[in-house]
């Protein structure tokens, strides 16, 4: 069930209702839990007891850990955690990519490995509700929240629709907050909610869907481009296609959240107009990168030990990140390619002092050397192997370019309109858009944006996301 589908549609305007409806705070928790796991059952019933026992699993080891006054006792429940939350993420979604590795050594070695086929279905989620549960066993560990008594509570936490499936990934000690005061639907909360929810689904269908889609499908074909005006016509559309179809279902998460009246963390802050690698992960998946620093980078030691070490963690931390979003070695290049651009700013500071945004002359072409290198970096995240990736690469700066086509033309002026609009509202999300505008220019821009999502013609594609 997406959130561009008419079955969301029906499916939210129930729960909006019963929830309306209902008065107790308590039933309403109760209404929102069994319609999250409804939510997470349309894509496949059996996966919701994957779930619910993920979540019963690490509720209990939090009590446990909460209740040791022993260090070594409560790392061994901590370590009981850890392993069987990434032991299942790693049997679902990284099994096939170690037997293949695996056997690619042996093979090396002249050794034959003839291994069953590994076809395990990946429950669609499962890396984002696996982050987000292990966060608060690590943060009850770390005595910065206490365990909660109630396994619903808990539950709804994890399994929370609107952000189950690809984020925003929620801290607990920012959803038990929500969690304490009851909550309704209420017109202060669903008018913001359904703008956002009409932005995201602009975003999605229309832009990502509509526009970008077709060009970088096009360009990362079963072919190989062949020309570089198809190749750089590619990776823009990507580029946009990635940004709104991802910033388009955090911005539909976010929205139906709170018409539900809950409030969710953003996740984009207009990220092609990053001055810089490490202020362009203060921007895209605002959730992930400070995860990542929290619960990975500080764990690694952070900044502290050297600056060589500093280097390391931040490499090492963003390798793991791009394994997160995929079992592949191309995901592994994307991020380590990032890790080694924040190592070398890192650096560059360290050893030069170099602040190129401390001087309003070089604020410019800083932003546009790291939208640029940000852009030739999603090619090893869309291709599908390295060898692709590098053949790609090669074609961006190989000769020849035929005409573009319209598609390509609208694509790559899309793509400029999108940065030059990050650029223009750098400080400046889509919620403090909505919030200023009078109630009459909203709803007209409102009911554009409504007809041009029905009048687009585009495919329907699955969020991006769902698949990591």
């Amino acid at each position: 069930m997406q959130f561009d589908s008419l079955a969301f549609v029906l499916f939210f305007v129930l729960v909006l209702a019963g929830a309306a409806l209902l008065r107790g705070w308590n039933a309403r928790k109760n209404l929102l839990l069994v319609a999250s796991y409804l939510f997470y059952a349309a894509w496949n019933p059996a996966f919701v007891l994957l779930l619910a026992g993920s979540s019963t699993f690490d509720w209990w080891l939090a009590r446990r850990i909460g209740a040791c006054d022993a260090t070594r006792a409560r790392k061994r429940w901590l370590l009981l955690s850890l392993s069987t939350n990434l032991g299942v993420l790693a049997l679902f979604k990284y099994g096939g990519f170690l037997q293949h590795n695996i056997a690619a050594a042996f093979g090396g070695l002249g050794l034959a490995v003839d291994a069953p086929d590994w076809s395990l279905v990946l429950p669609v989620g499962i890396s984002f509700y696996t982050f987000q549960s292990l966060s608060y066993t690590i943060d009850v560990y770390r005595r910065q929240v206490e365990p909660t008594r109630s396994l619903r509570d808990f539950c709804l936490f994890v399994a929370f629709f609107p952000q189950l499936v690809a984020g925003p990934i929620v801290r607990y000690a920012d959803f038990e907050r929500q969690l304490q005061v009851p909550r309704a639907p209420a017109w202060a909360g669903i008018a913001p909610g359904l703008a956002l929810l009409v932005w995201g689904l602009f975003e999605k269908i229309v832009l990502a869907d509509g526009l970008f889609a077709p060009v970088a499908d096009a360009a990362f074909g079963a072919a190989a481009p062949r020309d570089a005006g198809t190749a750089w016509a590619g990776i823009l559309a990507f580029s946009g296609q990635i940004f709104c179809d991802f910033a388009g279902y955090s911005c539909c998460a976010i929205g139906a959240a709170r018409c539900l009246g809950f409030h969710l963390p953003v996740n984009f802050r207009q990220p092609y107009a990053a001055l810089g690698f490490s202020d362009f992960w203060r921007r895209w998946h605002i959730s992930l990168s400070t995860w990542l620093r929290d619960y990975l980078y500080v764990a690694l030691g952070g900044n502290r030990g050297g600056r060589w070490r500093t280097y390391r963690n931040l490499l090492l931390t963003m390798l793991l990140g791009g394994l997160w979003h995929g079992a592949g070695w191309q995901y592994v290049a994307w991020g380590g390619l990032h890790g080694l651009y924040l190592a070398l700013e890192r650096a560059a500071r360290d050893r030069f002092g170099f602040e190129p945004t401390a001087l309003r002359v070089l604020r410019v072409p800083y932003l546009l050397l790291t939208l640029v290198v940000v852009v030739l970096t999603w090619i090893p995240f869309r291709a599908p192997d390295l060898g692709y990736a590098l053949d790609y690469a090669g074609a961006l700066f190989g000769g020849g370019a035929a005409a573009l086509s319209v598609d390509q033309q609208f694509a790559i002026t899309g793509f400029a309109a999108l940065v030059a609009t990050h650029c223009l509202s750098r400080n400046r999300g889509i919620e403090d858009t909505v919030a200023r505008l009078p109630a009459p220019a909203l709803a007209a821009a409102l009911a554009l944006l409504l007809v041009a999502i029905v009048l687009s013609p585009g495919e329907t594609h699955a969020f991006i996301y769902f698949q990591f």
